[in-house]
């Protein structure tokens, strides 16, 4: 992509230098051809609207003022200048094709097509009317344009294009390949085919292959933004800020399209941060803008706008699929909905088990998240262990495989997996604290447990971790902690039954003394315990346990 610059492109000129030319004039304006050789476009147009204004036009002049405001990326002005051409007698009928391409870029697709209708025949006519019916999702019409394209670059350009956004990025990167094979100086296509491997994760050999353009073309908005993405997957976001502090520094007010990238991908790289005041107003602008917007109501919670704002988009590459499954299973999960937990297995299914997904580490995580929802937990391990290297020291992920593992009864290493976890809002999630909890219990490490109780306020949450911890304790023969929970929901909820756990827990701690298992001295806890209680068979155990205590010299005072 080409970059304007603030100033005229004549120089740098000192005061000095300017009053010498007015006296010498050795020094000569640059020509429209020397402007558009130097890629300068802003120079070009400065030049042609001054020769315009005095009188002095170019040959076709209009339609180098289009061809340049094109490239500066101001189709809104492209747009306008072309419309008043076509209400000249003598236009020439091709520019009804470059007003087609003007609204094709401002996603005015109806008027688009209505202008290129009105042109002749032309391969540029074919190739606008190819990318329309791709954008109507229109596959009859699309097979007709495609069979209409020739062995020539343009045309193979627009078909490349075209894989490319059909997410058949090595389609795409194999006709690329065949026009450098045959066109060895057409170097932007180098970085057509790194944006490939972007796309294919394959972000190393994006970098490797992006270098030898931007060594030629050092200043292109398009590669220095793909290095930074690159840099954003490879390390991070202030690594990629770094890279993209260049093309901050060299991108102008006249190039708008630079300057809506940047706001964009800064808001990606600071992960989120100014997204309600960036993100809105690029969402038809750019398309990732409204994905991001969704991915970030998702990390505020706020799970009901993200639905609201993906609800209507019909999903065409595997990100969005992925999106609006995960957009689903997060609103079925919070509003209790079988309906959206059903609508997002089906998106992960359908990305996971499609031949150009299904190996990749996108691709198996959605086939982990399906098998989830249906509570496959066999599954879900065999697909999130083929990909956990590349996983180790993320939260969400060590989240889900520590359940799966929990689920299928590997608490051991459940246990690990949660602990390796560092992210406070997962900690203190009671998803998270009921696991690991559960997993404490099993692994005979109930003080743990029980200590993550008494981290807890008082709420709904804190009284069913209780629950669990009484029951399960219960189960393991953990009777010390056992009793200790069902006293704590005794004293909350006095009206329910919970004497018969605490009773029963108390009589297996005394259990457990008699077998040796459980030190002599915990015989006075049970009895502060049992005191605690109003129920009636309280004083006969009380007395059995003093009797017992008393015979074997067990000082309960």
């Amino acid at each position: 992509m080409i970059l304007s610059r603030v100033k005229p492109a004549v120089g740098a000129q000192t005061t000095g230098s300017i009053s010498e030319k007015k006296k010498k004039n050795k020094t000569k304006v640059p020509s429209l051809e020397e402007y558009l050789q130097q890629r300068d476009y802003l120079g070009a147009l400065t030049l042609l609207e001054f020769q315009r204004s005095v009188g002095e036009k170019e040959e076709n002049a209009d339609l180098w003022i289009c061809y340049c405001a094109f490239h500066l990326g101001d189709y809104k002005r492209v747009m306008e200048e072309y419309k008043s051409l076509t209400m000249r007698p003598d236009c020439p009928a091709e520019v009804w094709v470059y007003l087609g391409c003007a609204l094709f870029f401002l996603g005015l697709y109806k008027e688009a097509e209505e202008a290129a209708s009105k042109a002749p025949m032309s391969p540029l006519q074919n190739r606008l009317l190819f990318h329309l019916a791709h954008k109507f999702n229109d596959e009859k019409r699309l097979m007709g344009f495609h069979q209409n394209l020739e062995d020539v670059t343009e045309d193979q350009l627009s078909l490349a294009s075209i894989h490319y956004m059909r997410s058949h990025y090595q389609e795409a990167i194999d006709i690329y390949k065949r026009l450098l094979l045959q066109n060895r100086d057409f170097l932007a296509l180098k970085v057509y085919v790194a944006l490939c491997y972007y796309k294919l994760d394959y972000y190393d050999v994006s970098q490797e292959v992006l270098a030898v353009y931007l060594q030629n073309i050092p200043d292109s908005t398009i590669a220095l933004n793909l290095k930074a993405c690159n840099h954003f997957r490879l390390y991070n976001g202030k690594a990629a800020e770094a890279e993209l502090k260049n093309l901050i520094d060299i991108s102008s007010c006249s190039f708008e399209f630079a300057k809506e990238l940047i706001r964009h991908n800064l808001v990606v790289f600071r992960g989120g941060e100014g997204a309600l005041q960036v993100l809105p107003p690029l969402i038809d602008v750019i398309p990732e803008a409204r994905l991001n917007l969704v991915i970030y109501y998702l990390r505020q919670d706020d799970v009901q706008e993200a639905y609201n704002l993906i609800q209507d988009l019909v999903p065409i590459t595997p990100q969005e699929y992925i999106l609006k499954g995960v957009v689903n299973a997060a609103l079925g999960q919070e509003i209790g909905s079988r309906d959206h937990l059903k609508i997002a297995q089906q998106f992960f299914q359908l990305v996971g088990g499609s031949a150009s997904e299904c190996d990749t580490i996108p691709g198996r995580q959605c086939m982990a998240s399906c098998f989830f929802l249906l509570r496959q937990f066999e599954d879900v391990l065999i697909y999130l262990n083929s990909v956990k290297g590349y996983f180790y020291n993320d939260d969400t992920f060590n989240f889900n495989y520590a359940q799966a593992k929990a689920v299928l009864g590997n608490y051991k290493e459940a246990e690990e997996v949660f602990l390796l976890i560092q992210n406070e809002k997962i900690k203190n999630d009671y998803v998270y604290l009921s696991w690991l909890a559960r997993c404490y219990i099993m692994n005979q490490k109930g003080q743990l447990a029980w200590e993550l109780y008494l981290k807890m306020g008082t709420s709904s949450d804190s009284f069913s971790l209780l629950q669990l911890i009484a029951n399960d304790c219960y189960k393991m023969g953990q009777f010390y902690y056992a009793a200790k929970a069902f006293d704590a929901l005794e004293k909350l909820d006095p009206g329910s039954n919970y004497w018969e756990g605490k009773r029963g827990a108390c009589v297996g701690i005394f259990q457990l003394i008699l077998a040796n298992k459980e030190p002599k001295e915990t015989l006075k806890e049970v009895l502060a315990l049992l005191r605690s209680s109003g129920n009636p068979q309280v004083e006969y155990i009380i007395r059995i346990l003093r009797k017992w205590a008393k015979d074997n010299r067990v000082l309960l005072s």
